[in-house]
This record gives structure tokens, sequence and C-alpha cells, in this order.
């Protein structure tokens, strides 16, 4: 099979308008009455968790049949590829279903097993944020960029839940962040990560993460002068967890994490 040749560029362009035409289509069951079944690991998924990464792959797939798709409903196709699109059609499901506008549609591309390229969208709030390494990161269309805050006790810290947290070994870590923080939110999901990454919060700690949660994080943050690593301070989308700061304060969090700091 012959390769495509393609850019960064081009595929941040590709994957960022692909995630908005997915959104469009999560739009049509959003605020409504959805039901969700509930899969083998206790997460629920709906109709159009499914249509949406359906579309998605149909695109990927029409255009670049020899690169890998790792998705959350659907497994992975062309394992072992060079370039690896992994995908989240609905980040908050648990929220989708309310009829909360936080969840979102996220794309990421690994191109020899790193990051590359990372897209969340939000289809209910009408944002979209897309970076790509040595591309820059872009909100709507602008720069993205952190926050200048420089101290934790100035900071906006957030979480998906604070109930997991209540229940993890990293327990007495997030309580002494939580009581050097400014202001402590529950605005997560993938909306907390993206939150850091346009300057309006400057840490979003996930201790539990699956790929496809993280895919998009580690060149949106980087990108945008932040970090994204997960709690061993490993940047990547595969170590279960997810931190993301604005580079400023990513050692400090990670060591008040560890019960060391």
């Amino acid at each position: 099979m012959s390769q495509t040749k393609v850019t960064l560029s081009e595929l941040l362009e590709l994957s960022a308008e692909w995630a908005q035409e997915a959104g469009a289509l999560t739009l049509q069951h959003f605020g409504g009455t959805l039901s969700a079944e509930t899969k083998g690991d206790g997460t629920p998924v709906t109709v159009a968790d499914r249509a949406a990464e359906s579309f998605l792959r149909e695109r990927i797939g029409e255009r670049f049949p020899e690169h890998g798709i790792l998705g959350e409903e659907f497994g992975e196709t062309n394992e072992g590829a060079s370039v690896r699109w992994i995908l989240d059609p609905i980040d908050g499901t648990k929220s989708f279903v309310r009829g909360v506008p936080l969840y979102g549609v996220l794309v990421g591309i690994e191109v020899g097993g790193e990051p590359a390229v990372g897209v969340a969208h939000f289809p209910v709030l009408g944002e979209t944020v897309a970076g790509a390494l040595g591309e820059g990161c872009f909100w709507n269309g602008g720069p993205a960029r952190i926050s200048s805050i420089s101290t934790v006790a100035e900071s906006t810290l957030l979480t998906s839940d604070p109930k997991v947290l209540l229940a993890h070994p990293m327990t007495p870590g997030w309580d002494s962040l939580v009581r050097k923080a400014a202001l402590v939110r529950s605005w997560g999901d993938c909306y907390g990560h993206i939150l850091v990454a346009t300057g309006r919060a400057e840490i979003m700690v996930d201790p539990i993460l699956a790929p496809w949660d993280a895919a998009p994080f580690v060149p949106i943050l980087s990108e945008a002068g932040g970090m994204f690593t997960d709690k061993d301070g490993n940047a990547g989308v595969h170590g279960g967890s997810g931190i993301s700061t604005n580079g400023t304060l990513h050692e400090e969090v990670l060591r008040t994490l560890s019960g060391s700091g």
C-alpha cells in the first residue's frame, strides 16, 4: 500500500475540521431524552458516541487508509501503523447525557509513537482548541496561551471528579494542593485541560485517564506554553493519569501530589 505524504500542518487542519463535523452530529442528540448503555468498564455510551466515532473513522479511512486508528468505542485498526489517530467521540458522556455543555470531541495523532497533533472541540460552546508540534496552538483560530500566574497560591485548580481523588493514593497530596490553591473547581473532563491551555486556569488533575481521554493534550499544552504529563512527570498519553499546568507550576504540582512538596 502506498503511503500518503502529509505534513503536521495538514493533519492539524483536517483533524480540526473533522472534529467539528463530528461534533455537529452529537448536537443532534444533545439536550433531549437520551438513554445510555453501560459498557464493560462501567462507563456509559450513547448512539451519539458511536455515530461520531464512526464518522471520524470513515473520514480518516477514506483519506489515509494506511493510518492506524484507536478509538474508545470501536477499538484499534491497522495496529503498528507509523501514524495513529486516537479518538474520543464524546469525552464527558455522563455530562452529555445530563445536558451539560462541557463535553468535547477529542482527536489526537501519534507519529512514530509520539503525540504530534491534538484537537479538542466543544460543540455546544462553539470552541475548538487545536495544536501540532512546531505549528502552534490555536483557540478558535487565534493563539492559545497559558496564563502567567507563577504561584500555586494564585492558581485555579481543577479536577473532573473529587470523589475519585478521595479514593486515590494521591489523596493526601491532592488535599495539600487544594489548601494551597486560590480557587478549586470541578470544571472537568477534557474542558479542564483546555481551560489551562487557554489561560483560564492553571492546574488540571486527572488521576485516571485512558489514552483516548489524554490523546490531544501533549501537543496542545506544549504549544500553548504549558505542560501535560502523567502523575510521574512523563509526557505522553499512555501513563494512566494526566496533569496539565501552565508549566511554571508543574514541578511543584507533581511534588505536592506525590506527597513530597
